[in-house]
């Protein structure tokens, strides 16, 4: 090879190298090692968002108001339960850790003597209460007065037995096991 050829070949060199990685400079992104997981797509298309203008002015969004008549826990009685009823509780051992103690009660004669009997343990151990059966707010102020202390809250609590696999109550939830 000549001195000239040198350069020429030199600058062919470069040009064909060069040539693809500019005509490629536009393409998108190629990954070229996944580890796996899912698009996140489908979930940025189910907010369907529109596209931002460049007018930078947003609506307003409107502010919810509140209603004239607060709703009061009286709104949310009677409370029935029909899966849970008063009964012998077996006491057996579950796996919940972090589970806050509770325990689940009824107005009945047999919850209201177990709360009365219970009610220093219950504010030891930092209890709430569900009252799962309980017809009106006087019946439930009654419960309340036996176990000051241990907030006491109307629910309904069908949904609580199927997962719990609980068919009676008076009950202590905690996160080791569930006892009366």
């Amino acid at each position: 090879m000549t001195n000239n050829s040198r350069p020429v070949l030199r600058g062919l060199f470069i040009l064909l190298v060069a040539t693809p990685l500019a005509l490629h400079a536009a393409d998108p992104l190629i990954v070229v090692e996944d580890h796996g997981g899912t698009s996140a797509l489908p979930y940025y298309e189910a907010l369907n968002l529109q596209p931002r203008s460049n007018e930078g002015r947003r609506q307003a969004l409107p502010t919810p108001q509140a209603p004239a008549i607060p709703a009061d826990e009286s709104a949310m009685l009677p409370v029935r339960s029909d899966r849970l009823t008063p009964g012998t509780v077996v006491r057996r051992g579950i796996d919940a850790p972090g589970l806050r103690p509770f325990v689940v009660v009824g107005d009945d004669e047999a919850s209201r003597s177990w709360l009365d009997h219970h009610a220093d343990s219950l504010r030891e151990l930092g209890a709430v209460g569900l009252v799962v059966n309980v017809e009106t707010a006087h019946a439930l102020e009654s419960l309340r007065a036996l176990v000051p202390g241990v907030p006491l809250s109307p629910v309904a609590g069908d949904d609580l037995a199927d997962r719990l696999g609980l068919r009676y109550y008076p009950a202590l939830i905690t996160a080791t096991g569930i006892e009366q």
